[in-house]
């Protein structure tokens, strides 16, 4: 590697809405990771559509599932509806909703 250190800014925040492009569903960023922090075998297994591992990644609640999930930024976009999303979870991350956006707990994980 060399010795130019390539920091990106991540696009979302704990707390935002958002929409999955590839695979249509909604949910609320949970964690942010700075570059992909899973396997390589998850990378080859799941991530078919091999988004690039040095930009952000985000842990996320799905809306109206049991799951997260860990997704790409180049693949996820703002969700612009304002609803609510429904995870048993939610209550263990934030303290709740307002204009908006998810506010997350004050105490720490």
């Amino acid at each position: 590697m060399g010795t130019v250190t390539h920091i990106s800014r991540a696009k979302f925040a704990v707390g935002d809405l958002i929409h999955h492009r590839l695979f249509d569903y909604r949910g609320v960023v949970v964690d942010v990771d700075p570059k992909f922090q899973s396997t390589e075998e998850w990378y080859q297994q799941v991530a078919r559509s091999r988004p690039p591992k040095d930009r952000p990644w985000y842990h996320v609640l799905v809306d109206g599932a049991m799951h997260t999930t860990y997704a790409a930024e180049q693949n996820l976009e703002p969700d612009e509806s304002g609803m609510p999303v429904e995870h048993p979870l939610l209550t263990q991350f934030f303290s709740r909703f307002e204009a908006g956006r998810y506010v997350p707990n004050d105490r720490a994980n």
